[in-house]
């Protein structure tokens, strides 16, 4: 993979992890390198589910795939955020 090919993975699941924080309702307390985690792994994830569904080639934007990706970025974040809920200090 080219340097290109790498800031360019980094931009879209930058984009992608943000639109899933988006999704997710509430207060979400996770680092800026999480959801650019979280946004690659989507969307790669969800490039794979569109292509084996049959619906990543389409000509022009790729709507299916992206909501794919984004519905993905969301149950990521949703479950970083849980479990990191429960690890918080106890206050009693």
């Amino acid at each position: 993979m080219t340097a290109t090919g790498i800031i360019s993975a980094l931009i879209i699941g930058l984009i992608i992890g943000a639109l899933g924080r988006l999704v997710v309702p509430g207060r979400q307390n996770i680092p800026i390198w999480l959801t650019m985690l979280i946004g690659v792994a989507a969307a790669l994830l969800g490039s794979v589910i569109a292509r084996a569904a049959g619906v990543a080639a389409t000509s022009g934007v790729d709507w299916i795939e992206l909501f794919i990706q984004v519905v993905l970025a969301a149950i990521g974040v949703a479950l970083v955020v849980g479990v990191g809920g429960r690890r918080g200090v106890s206050r009693y």
